[in-house]
């Protein structure tokens, strides 16, 4: 709005300078700018995130198989825990050897974390493994793939607005170097003893 006032305001203004009323408009194609293509950027941005997301998202589903392991007995606690003051959810999860079949048919027996707070021999826990049964990371899940689409195309939205606001102020700097430049140049020639009584006579 301080784009179309100050537009309005310099266009029939006797004191205009030809440099105010760029600057308006400067100012002015910046806000339409920031209206229309940082929106426009930050949409394509989350729909292109999307679309990738969401095809990592069924190829790990495809990928990777829950299957059950049986705790075979509890682990020394990681270094990393030892520390009592710590809690987080960690703290619900105990490190344990285990053993599970995985989806190929193949035996596996080593240490995992298990989401359980006392686990106990014979009990049993999931976890997710690739087709060789080897373990591995939970899949990204639908929902938190398009919050990270989200994410960025706000993040580009705000990123394209933020270099337009940088363009706009680098232009108004140097338009304003150049007036004060000019002026300097206008008093050089105006002389040491412009303004005193008798100057020219």
């Amino acid at each position: 709005m301080r784009a179309i006032g100050g537009l309005l305001r310099w266009r029939r203004n006797p004191l205009r300078r030809r440099t105010d009323l760029v600057e308006a408009w400067v100012a002015l194609v910046a806000l339409l700018l920031m209206l229309a293509v940082a929106p426009l950027i930050g949409t394509l941005v989350g729909g292109a995130a999307q679309q990738t997301l969401q095809r990592s998202v069924r190829e790990q589903h495809r990928a990777r198989h829950l299957v059950t392991a049986t705790v075979l007995r509890k682990l020394d606690r990681v270094p990393l825990d030892t520390d009592p003051e710590t809690s987080s959810a960690r703290d619900l999860r105990s490190r344990v050897l285990a053993e599970w079949t995985g989806p190929d048919g193949s035996a596996h027996r080593e240490a995992a974390i298990a989401g359980l707070v006392s686990p106990q021999a014979g009990d049993r826990f999931a976890i997710w493994t690739d087709r060789q049964g080897r373990m591995v990371a939970r899949p990204l899940d639908s929902a938190a793939a398009t919050t990270h689409a989200v994410l960025a195309g706000v993040g580009a939205a705000l990123l394209t607005a933020g270099v337009v606001e940088c363009a706009r102020r680098l232009i108004v700097w140097r338009m304003v170097r150049r007036r004060y430049a000019r002026w300097d140049r206008a008093w050089e020639q105006a002389g040491p003893d412009w303004g005193r009584t008798g100057t020219g006579s």
